[in-house]
């Protein structure tokens, strides 16, 4: 492959997961994974999370993809491609734990940003958390956020119509 391609695989695979991230987030975190995730969603003081095991389905596929690319594991039938993919979905792990465990729950590093995109991820992400419970809610991604005025007015529609229990910060 040429430096190109490299660089062009690596980088749709980081976009793909965050639709991977999200789809996972919005069907599975808030749906029949709700037992691992909703510790995220309340109040503690622990380091851990069982929310945290969520990661190691991301770090299973990333080496999964760098053993497929791998000579040394698969001989004459590895396939490239395989360790540029294992590598995208590693950086996107590697953006997401900066951005969403770190930069907007905290968990790392103090910051919170005034202004500009930052701002907005805080923001999004603040609101997804706005709900009580697994059901409504909005702003599933981790790395693209929506207007959070947007997202604000989607989560009274929710709660309007009976979808979405949301905290009482948020009732106007």
């Amino acid at each position: 492959m040429t430096t190109l391609a490299i660089l062009a695989l690596i980088l749709a695979t980081v976009l793909a997961m965050e639709f991977v991230a999200w789809a996972s987030h919005k069907y599975i975190m808030h749906g029949f994974g709700w037992a691992w995730h909703r510790d995220h969603h309340e109040p503690h003081d622990k380091m851990f999370e069982k929310n945290d095991l969520f990661g190691l389905f991301g770090a299973a596929l990333s080496i999964s993809m760098f053993a497929v690319g791998s000579s040394m594991i698969m001989g004459a039938s590895a396939w490239e491609p395989g360790t540029w993919i294992g590598l995208g979905v590693l950086l996107y792990g590697i953006i997401y734990t900066v951005v969403h465990d770190g930069l907007v729950h905290q968990r790392y590093f103090r910051w919170v940003p005034r202004r500009g995109y930052a701002k907005r991820l805080v923001q999004a992400h603040k609101l997804h958390h706005a709900t009580i419970g697994k059901e409504g809610g909005v702003s599933f991604g981790f790395v693209f956020a929506r207007d959070p005025a947007k997202l604000k007015a989607e989560l009274k529609a929710q709660r309007a119509a009976g979808i979405a229990v949301v905290r009482e910060a948020l009732v106007d």
